[in-house]
């Protein structure tokens, strides 16, 4: 593919993802913020007896939009810390920036790997390669290493591992993304002696099996559920942090492929273009 091309593709990702990012915030303010204030609240309930709020910064496994841990304590009992962003603040604008440069970032990402990705996996249009690199990229970057290491809402978890947590959950996105590569590659070579549906079903299944012992060896994420944690706001804060995954994505795919299938739509003729004059009278 041209580089100048391959320009036009990337600043259309960038502008399909930046706008997906915006409906992913009112999906993440709207939705996602409810579970989120609420987890704070519980926190804060729990913790009032002792003097202190410790905000225990949630999963890194969150994604974008459920970032949203605060991490401040008491020196002494009754003595609280100023926190240094207001929770409306994270709500509204630190919301919108984190999701809105994940956005822009995984546009970016996305549109190279639809450049790589068109022509080389099959005879499927603009459109539907948009879908497919999406759909693979949910899975592998977001929802296969979310199996593993699950969003925790801020008042799960201990701030003092958190930068563990973050290791292991980029970790395995690494090794999401590497082995479904890999998947991919595999899925090509077979294609040939095996035709191309066995050979997506034995790549695909050969995902799931190396993924399946990868997490069954990675060490699990130690922060357990605190007794009392209501089970029902643990379930909706994971389903806003899926359903905010889904909308990203989803909106990425078809704004996208739209904007590349008319980037790549061949040019009309000369003919075509020029009108034609009216006869003399």
């Amino acid at each position: 593919m041209p580089s100048g091309t391959v320009g036009r593709l990337l600043l259309r990702g960038l502008l399909a993802g930046l706008i997906a990012g915006l409906v992913a915030f009112v999906f993440a303010y709207t939705v996602g913020e409810g579970p989120v204030s609420d987890s704070i609240a519980q926190e804060q309930a729990q913790s009032a007896p002792a003097g202190h709020h410790d905000h225990g910064g949630g999963s890194a496994a969150g994604g974008t939009g459920d970032a949203t841990a605060h991490e401040h304590g008491a020196a002494d009992a009754g003595d609280e810390e100023e926190e240094l962003v207001s929770r409306d603040v994270q709500s509204t604008a630190g919301l919108a920036t984190g999701v809105l440069v994940y956005g822009v970032a995984v546009g970016g990402i996305a549109a190279l790997a639809f450049c790589f990705a068109l022509g080389r996996v099959g005879r499927f249009g603009p459109r539907a390669t948009a879908v497919l690199v999406a759909g693979a990229a949910f899975v592998t970057v977001y929802f296969v290493p979310f199996l593993k290491y699950p969003a925790n809402p801020p008042a799960v978890g201990n701030p003092d591992t958190i930068g563990k947590r973050t290791a292991l959950f980029f970790l395995m996105i690494a090794l999401s993304v590497l082995i479904g590569v890999a998947a991919v590659i595999l899925g090509k070579r077979l294609a040939p002696r095996l035709g191309t549906w066995n050979a997506t079903v034995a790549a695909g299944l050969g995902y799931a099996v190396v993924m399946a012992v990868l997490a069954f060896v990675l060490p699990a994420n130690d922060d357990a559920i605190p007794d009392g944690f209501p089970a029902a706001l643990l379930w909706d804060f994971r389903l806003a942090s899926i359903g905010l995954q889904v909308v990203l994505w989803t909106g990425f795919a078809l704004l996208f492929g739209t904007l590349a299938d008319r980037a790549l739509a061949p040019a009309a003729p000369a003919a075509e273009r020029t009108p034609v004059a009216a006869p003399a009278v």
